[in-house]
């Protein structure tokens, strides 16, 4: 394995271990701030850090054309608000576990957004391999007409639509063709998407000054806000940019166990037997789904 190898696969386990905490520190902060606006308060943080970032890295950071804006409009309204407004939500109800693992549905819905949108066309396996993602969500919701009204089903439902959200952006910004930086991109559209989100949360009646900042729950807005967001972000494009966007998605299996291990020693926190099968059928969708870049990157460990 070469230099460039070992690095792009450390980047890619940091990675892992950025997203997947930051379920932990989401949870942390979500007993005293309210949902949406602590998703907000995310981006009150790392959007002024990309954003010096971006303006001293590149001499075009500022979006120039129409399709940059759209661009950035779209990323900030799906990408940021409705995603991560909706993924805050739904933590209030449910385990970072779960949460993680609902949330690595993006990858599978990808493809059946793309089929409508890019007109990106799935064989009979890549079918059956959204089926069986499809398939892993009913094991970990179990549902029931007295589930589907409790409060853990709705939260999981919440992150299942975050995960959906950020999916249907991803495509949509791949459709338009944008010749702003993507770090530049991001960074505009977080801080856009912090609007909204405020917004969203005043409408949503939230009152923020009744919180009780503890030093728990400002190193949970910390924890989220700089290394899951502000340096996660570059390295998530990076990656992008070294080895593809397939190949980098696939971190959203390892956010999930990430996610699991620090809600268990941080919360105390305990994976159910559910969540753990869901898991297992969800990757094996993803295994059929991606099935030649799997075999491929097979081919590589033991080539």
């Amino acid at each position: 394995m070469s230099s460039t190898r070992y690095r792009n696969l450390g980047l890619f386990v940091l990675l892992g271990v950025l997203f997947g905490s930051s379920f932990v520190a989401i949870k942390a902060g979500l007993d005293a701030l309210p949902p949406v606006f602590f998703a907000a308060l995310r981006f009150d943080i790392a959007a002024p850090i990309l954003l010096a970032y971006a303006a001293w890295r590149y001499d075009s950071w500022l979006p120039r054309t129409r399709a940059d804006v759209v661009a950035l409009l779209v990323g900030a309204v799906t990408i940021i608000a409705a995603n991560n407004g909706l993924l805050f939500l739904g933590q209030q109800q449910i385990t970072p576990a779960a949460a993680s693992v609902m949330y690595g549905l993006n990858p599978i819905l990808s493809p059946v957004f793309a089929l409508f949108v890019l007109d990106s066309r799935l064989d009979f396996r890549g079918a059956v391999g959204i089926l069986l993602g499809l398939l892993g969500v009913v094991i970990i919701v179990q549902p029931t007409p007295e589930t589907l009204t409790s409060s853990s089903t709705i939260g999981q439902l919440y992150v299942l639509a975050a995960a959906a959200g950020i999916a249907l952006g991803s495509v949509l910004t791949r459709r338009i063709e944008s010749t702003i930086p993507s770090i530049s991109l991001t960074a505009w559209a977080m801080a856009v998407g912090a609007v909204l989100l405020h917004v969203w949360s005043v409408g949503m009646g939230e009152h923020a000054t009744t919180a009780a900042l503890t030093p728990t729950v400002l190193l949970a807005i910390l924890a989220v806000a700089i290394p899951s967001t502000a340096a996660a972000y570059p390295i998530y494009f990076t990656l992008i940019r070294r080895i593809g966007p397939v190949r980098t998605n696939l971190v959203a299996y390892v956010v999930p166990i990430v996610a699991a291990l620090t809600g268990w020693l941080l919360l105390g926190e305990s994976v159910t037997l559910a969540t753990a099968v869901g898991f297992c059928v969800v990757v094996a969708g993803v295994a059929l789904l991606e099935r030649h870049v799997v075999a491929e990157e097979f081919a590589r460990l033991t080539g």
